[in-house]
């Protein structure tokens, strides 16, 4: 008896499930060596909300119907800001980065020597200076990112220039996306898309109020204190403020280094000050952001920035809340939503909840 032969429809689905896990495996290579760019990507569109709802504000209030105007206006505005804030403290932050990089040392001289003081065991003097040497290795790595991010004025032009171009007319990109879309998902990207568009809007909008409130408090309180290059270590507060969870600690470290400078009394107040401030953005500024963005849990969000930062770097780092988001605002549409079939939160809306049918609540 002679074997029976497959037949051939039997050989064309394993011909067709070969090809489709060749593409699949295709497809997920591109996106890794693609990362840097998508990043890129992501970061235009975040900038772009920025612009556009600083042009949606300025025809609202003026009542213009010419966008491309208010567009440029705005980020004019933007720019003469930027560039008159440089101008005006341009030379005194220098100044005080300065005197931050030359004290630190000095500062950790001083710590060592107060612990040999007052007696310390050995193992606390050797914790100390592997934690001088994890510092001295953390500053090596900032100066290569800022070398990196100094060479990449490129990407910076391809960000801004995109973004512009986002925000001039965000509707044809919306309509582009959503004709790539299967008839039968084109409702539930589209919602996905606006609950992305209020979810960033309301995030930067609170973010911008939250780090200049905690530049402004960490200025005030280090200035009361008497703690050198306040306002360089105001302005290093309020940017890492953007970083959640982290970033306030990591501006916590050369400031209470640089109170060490005027004495270690000083440098437990400045624990306190930062201590006091985390506790403020984290009741009461934090919660105002997420009540205009999304109510991520602070678990997560800390747990984004570790792995955003393992994964893609320092720009990983400052996008890890918008992609947080992002990823959140996805799990809840079209998981939570449409596949589990759960009523949601959406993004930004005070006790508005978006049942399965698609008809939201008030």
């Amino acid at each position: 008896m002679t074997a029976p032969s497959a037949s051939p429809s039997g050989i064309g689905r394993v011909v067709v499930a070969a090809i489709a896990i060749l593409a699949v495996i295709a497809v997920a290579w591109m996106l890794v060596q693609l990362t840097s760019f998508l990043l890129l990507l992501f970061a235009s569109v975040v900038l772009a909300t920025i612009f556009d709802a600083m042009t949606s504000g300025l025809c609202r209030l003026t009542g213009w119907t010419n966008r491309g105007l208010a567009l440029t206006i705005s980020i004019l505005v933007l720019l003469l800001a930027v560039a008159g804030m440089v101008a005006l403290f341009g030379s005194q932050f220098a100044g005080e980065v300065d005197t931050i990089r030359e004290s630190i040392p000095p500062a950790l001289a001083q710590v060592e020597a107060l612990l040999q003081q007052i007696g310390v065991g050995q193992s606390l003097g050797e914790m100390l200076e592997q934690g001088t040497q994890d510092v001295s290795g953390i500053a090596s790595r900032l100066g290569s990112y800022a070398a990196a991010v100094t060479s990449g004025v490129t990407d910076f032009v391809l960000v801004f220039v995109g973004a512009v171009f986002i925000a001039a007319n965000p509707q044809v990109y919306r309509r582009g996306l959503l004709l790539l879309m299967p008839q039968r998902a084109e409702t539930s990207a589209a919602a996905f898309i606006d609950d992305c568009a209020q979810g960033l809007r309301g995030w930067m909008l609170g973010q911008a109020v939250s780090s200049v409130l905690v530049g402004a408090l960490t200025w005030a309180g280090l200035t009361l204190l008497g703690v050198p290059a306040a306002g360089g270590l105001a302005v290093i507060a309020g940017l890492l403020d953007v970083i959640p969870m982290v970033g306030p600690v990591i501006a916590g470290v050369p400031a209470v280094l640089l109170a060490f400078t005027v004495s270690p009394i000083t440098a437990l107040w400045t624990v306190g000050l930062y201590l006091l401030i985390q506790q403020l953005q984290g009741n009461i500024l934090q919660p105002m952001i997420q009540k205009q963005a999304v109510d991520v849990p602070p678990a997560v969000l800390l747990f984004a920035v570790f792995g955003a930062g393992l994964l893609f770097g320092a720009l990983g780092v400052l996008l890890a809340a918008p992609l947080t988001i992002v990823i959140y605002l996805f799990v809840q549409r079209i998981y939570v939503h449409d596949i589990l079939g759960k009523p949601i939160r959406i993004a930004g809306r005070d006790g508005g909840a978006d049942r399965p049918d698609g008809a939201g609540e008030g």
